[in-house]
């Protein structure tokens, strides 16, 4: 088979990832600051530019499940290079755009390619190599996904303070070109994973009305209130075609995505909560903090004030790394999810909050970031034969996106129409910012107490075997023989027995 001159090396493979999945996470942290610039820029309303990055946000989500469909039907490494070369055309569109519709169509083609390429990518190098490079490649995701997120405000500002947005994209469109290289030098022609898969364009169809649907609906509230029929009705109506998306899935006799294994299991289940609620709270916390301070300092300030949310970042990616083969790993969500909890506090007990606490807020929300939605991504895979990571991937990226990039934009509209003014609705959004952590813990770890899951250190070379799990995992819903064993002794449980 075809291979490049670099097929096979961890470091030049680890940084084709990198590459590929910084520019656009990056982005999505750093367009505040510089979101006016871009709008004034190009002639185009806030409300506009708000459906633009909503739209380029669903196309991210809808790409994770276009790449498992993709990689079981078609060549991976061909299509990685496909998925880098769009890559590299939307970022150039966006730096180079003289128009809206050239912006968006370019952020969108990002938001697609990210996620197909994070699909595509992610799960090989965690495979497709021995034992001891597992740990480094959780710590590489966790920075590569959250590290970028977190440092965009700093990005963003540094950017801003110069009255300028095309730089920041130009030096995209590079790394871009960077992954696009790599991409090459390290392909390795390979066969579709699973060429009898089943093609499933009903799975796709609802993935992408569902996000396009929800998110339209969330950026719609840039200009209208929530319950309008042209914000309520898409959102809600898109919310409920991803559920059905999921019960199609599970009900499935071969479905695309591995959904009935995560969601009738324990452990998955706790992990999916933790990722979905982390995701929902710290961005929403973050965006809300920044609109914020955003009048009462310069965005360079305000960048240097969010600084230490990347620190926290890179930390927990670390940590990971550090437990990831010990028992501990299904502890760090939970401690990742009081971490976050308090950073939420942090940034709400004093409004608006002061230089001291919002360094202390951004340092514990990326301490928290860090800590939950990757770590809760390894638990929810080691759950599940190997096999299926790349699917596991898939349909934890979809409900994190939805859960973090749709939710925001509801948040901050709440905290706008609802409370006290200036900063009484922002106290509310984040005090449920910081419900949400709790609750989701809470909730994790009812889960694991009424079924009887027992945290336990995974076995990572029975997993990259392929054999089986890392480790086990109690059914989600006790069977008929379990809930014989657990009745009493009378005519209910002899007859539950005898059926």
């Amino acid at each position: 088979m075809r291979q490049g001159p670099l097929a096979g090396r961890y470091p030049a493979v680890a940084s084709m990832v990198v590459f590929a999945l910084v520019p656009y996470l990056a982005l999505s942290g750093a367009l505040g600051p510089i979101t006016p610039t871009i709008a004034s820029d190009l002639h185009m309303s806030m409300q506009t530019f708000s459906l633009g990055s909503g739209m380029a946000n669903a196309a991210y989500a809808v790409g994770t499940i276009l790449a498992v469909q993709f990689a079981a039907l078609l060549p991976q490494r061909r299509m990685m290079v496909l998925y880098a070369i769009l890559l590299v055309i939307g970022s150039v569109l966006t730096a180079s755009a003289q128009n809206a519709t050239m912006f968006i169509a370019g952020h969108m083609l990002q938001g697609l390619c990210t996620s197909l390429l994070l699909i595509a990518a992610a799960p090989p190098l965690f495979l497709g190599f021995p034992a001891d490079k597992l740990k480094p490649s959780a710590v590489i995701m966790n920075m590569c996904i959250f590290g970028a997120v977190a440092l965009g405000p700093l990005i963003g500002g540094v950017q801003a303070s110069a009255h300028a947005w095309r730089p920041l994209f130009w030096i995209v469109a590079g790394i871009s070109a960077t992954a696009l290289l790599l991409t090459v030098l390290t392909f390795e022609d390979a066969p579709p994973a699973d060429p009898t898969a089943p093609k499933d364009p009903l799975a796709i169809i609802l993935a992408a009305v569902g996000a396009g649907a929800a998110f339209f609906g969330a950026s719609q509230l840039e200009s209208h209130a929530f319950l309008s029929w042209i914000t309520f009705a898409p959102l809600i109506g898109g919310l409920a075609v991803i559920v059905a998306l999921i019960v199609n899935q599970v009900t499935r006799e071969r479905p695309l995505l591995t959904i009935r294994g995560l969601v009738t299991s324990t452990i998955p289940v706790a992990g999916l909560v933790i990722a979905l609620f982390a995701a929902a709270a710290s961005v929403s916390a973050t965006e809300l903090t920044s609109t914020m301070l955003t009048p009462l300092h310069s965005p360079l300030h305000l960048g240097l004030l969010f600084l230490p949310e990347f620190a926290g970042a890179v930390i927990s990616g670390i940590a990971l790394g550090v437990v990831l083969r010990h028992r501990s790993l299904q502890y760090l969500p939970l401690v990742g999810m009081i971490l976050l909890a308090a950073g939420i506090v942090a940034f709400v007990v004093q409004l608006p909050t002061s230089q001291t606490m919002t360094l202390v807020g951004s340092g514990l929300t990326g301490l928290g970031l860090g800590a939950t939605v990757a770590p809760a991504l390894f638990v929810a895979g080691f759950s599940v034969r190997a096999s299926n990571l790349q699917r596991v991937f898939a349909i934890v990226e979809l409900l994190r996106a939805v859960a973090a990039f749709m939710i925001a934009p509801v948040f901050a509209h709440f905290a706008s129409t609802v409370g006290s003014q200036p900063y009484g609705g922002i106290g509310t959004a984040l005090w449920i910012g910081a419900g949400l952590a709790l609750g989701g813990a809470v909730i994790a770890v009812t889960l694991y107490l009424v079924r009887g899951a027992r945290p336990a250190a995974p076995d990572i070379e029975l997993f990259l075997s392929g054999e089986d799990a890392a480790w086990y995992s109690p059914p989600l819903i006790p069977d008929r023989r379990e809930l014989v064993a657990a009745g009493s002794s009378g005519p209910m449980a002899e007859d539950a027995a005898g059926r």
